[in-house]
């Protein structure tokens, strides 16, 4: 029950209970409108089998409304002055709430036990994009993910061929995956207020990662923009320029076409045809 005066919304009664502050260095915007946190179950499609992990857990908000709906949850957070409040939020939950004090860059996510099949998150901005690009590599029981991230970066991972905001992470992302901008999420749902925009981002898994060779041809394919995808290829040393115009030739592409003009499928089929004629004797 709280006392007279005390917020009610649980992230700033707890920022009050335990003395906290947003550590801006870190990224820190603390969810403080619960009305969203029906938005994202809608958008996980959560069930209760549902093994989920969370990245940032911050105050524990969306961690316990998570473990509410799931069979268990995993909670990372990189950040030692959260670990009271979260284990706080997390103590009724008991064995069914793991939570990893660490860098969710650097924590061995095989190991996770069990193994998640779902990602739900409210991002930090700084490792967004490469969070949910490492999570569909190495868990490969997840088929879901829904996350708060900024809306350039939500943007970029389900952008479009031929348009600017197309490049790796949206080849690397929809190889795998079904990628779309759910909707567009108030800065006013955060503390302190950002200022950029966010977006709910989801992902559904289409199918396993890109292998590792397939995403440095992609990052080779669009390391020189404004060069032919075969010149940029080559400069990066990833394969023989005249083998790429003639793998892209046989695709019925034309030959001096940049990376962006091409999709994720089309980027892996002549990833695929390069690689058959380097094979060839």
């Amino acid at each position: 029950m709280t006392e007279p005066n005390e917020p009610t919304q649980p992230s700033l009664r707890r920022m009050r209970q335990f003395g906290i502050r947003p550590n801006r260095e870190l990224g820190q915007n603390f969810l403080i409108d619960s009305n969203i946190l029906d938005v994202i179950a809608r958008a996980s499609e959560l069930a209760p089998e549902d093994v989920v992990l969370e990245i940032g857990g911050g105050l524990g908000v969306l961690s316990e409304y998570l473990a509410e709906r799931s069979a268990h949850v995993h909670v990372v957070e990189v950040d030692r002055i959260l670990e009271e409040p979260l284990r706080d939020a997390l103590a009724p939950f008991g064995e069914r709430a793991t939570l990893h004090m660490g860098d969710a860059m650097a924590l061995d996510l095989t190991a996770l036990d069990p193994q998640p099949t779902k990602v739900v998150a409210n991002l930090p901005y700084g490792i967004a994009a490469g969070a949910i690009l490492r999570t569909l590599e190495e868990i490969p029981t997840a088929t879901r993910w829904v996350a708060m991230v900024q809306k350039e970066v939500g943007e970029r991972l389900a952008a479009k061929p031929a348009t600017a905001a197309y490049g790796i992470p949206s080849v690397i992302a929809q190889l795998a995956a079904d990628v779309r901008v759910v909707r567009p999420v108030s800065r006013r749902v955060f503390f302190p207020v950002p200022n950029v925009d966010s977006v709910l981002v989801g992902l559904t898994r289409t199918g396993p990662a890109a292998p590792r060779a397939l995403r440095s041809f992609v990052q080779a394919a669009f390391a020189h923009r404004r060069k032919t995808l075969a010149k940029s290829v080559g400069i990066a040393g990833a394969g023989s320029p005249e083998r790429v115009r003639a793998a892209l030739e046989a695709l019925g592409q034309p030959i001096d076409v940049r990376a962006e003009r091409l999709s994720p499928a089309q980027l892996r089929e002549l990833w695929e045809a390069v690689r058959a004629a380097e094979a060839a004797p």
